[in-house]
């Protein structure tokens, strides 16, 4: 049984490269083309495509937008989003809308073979370098977002796997090489700091934070 497939691009030669590609896939058929996303919803609704592969900049009713309707009016139909744009924040809104894949306009036409192929068989699929720029976009914001602990100066992160592995004051002290009553101090700033004030929430807050191990 052929796999059923509308194409949806406000651009003529962009639908007939498309369609041209497609023609030569074993077991698929390009059952209709829309040019804007109005009249996509309404082929969808007539023909019930088993996929949809269609790009985010449409008149009348963007891809995502689109997107979002088809998910919700025909969950199993599979969607392919086809887009020049490569941010992160396309990727994630087309995911977040339903989409099962993301393909850059200027693939090859095997990654094109390949993430039809994929996305039938209930996987999703993302072009290589889509996916590079997602990794890298997260990598980045996780060096930027504060991580529990981040606050601590090296000395208090110190004090603080100390206290919780059960050390006295004094013998905090005598591991840092510091006094008594600087170790105090520094007992004393963490649980203001950190608005914990016993040493059984200390304890609590070094698990969370990766100080110490259960």
């Amino acid at each position: 049984m052929s796999l059923r497939v509308l194409l949806a691009d406000d651009h003529t030669l962009v639908r007939a490269g498309l369609r041209k590609l497609l023609e030569i896939i074993p077991d698929l058929e390009v059952v209709g083309e829309a040019s804007d996303g109005v009249a996509l919803m309404a082929l969808t609704a007539e023909l019930r495509p088993d996929m949809v592969l269609m790009d985010i900049s449409m008149p009348g009713l963007n891809g995502l937008e689109a997107t979002a309707r088809l998910c919700k009016e025909w969950p199993e139909i599979k969607i392919i989003i086809l887009s020049m744009h490569q941010s992160e924040e396309y990727v994630r809104q087309s995911l977040r809308q339903g989409a099962s894949g993301y393909l850059l306009k200027d693939c090859a036409p095997m990654e094109l073979d390949k993430a039809i192929k994929a996305v039938s068989a209930g996987e999703t699929y993302l072009s290589p370098a889509v996916t590079k720029e997602v990794l890298n976009d997260y990598v980045h914001r996780l060096r930027e977002e504060a991580q529990p602990g981040d606050q601590l100066t090296p000395r208090q992160r110190e004090v603080l796997q100390l206290v919780a592995e059960g050390l006295s004051t004094k013998e905090i002290a005598r591991r840092l090489d510091l006094s008594v009553k600087t170790v105090d101090t520094h007992r004393s700033q963490l649980m203001r700091q950190l608005d914990i004030h016993e040493v059984t929430g200390l304890v609590r807050y070094a698990l969370r934070i990766g100080l110490i191990s259960a």
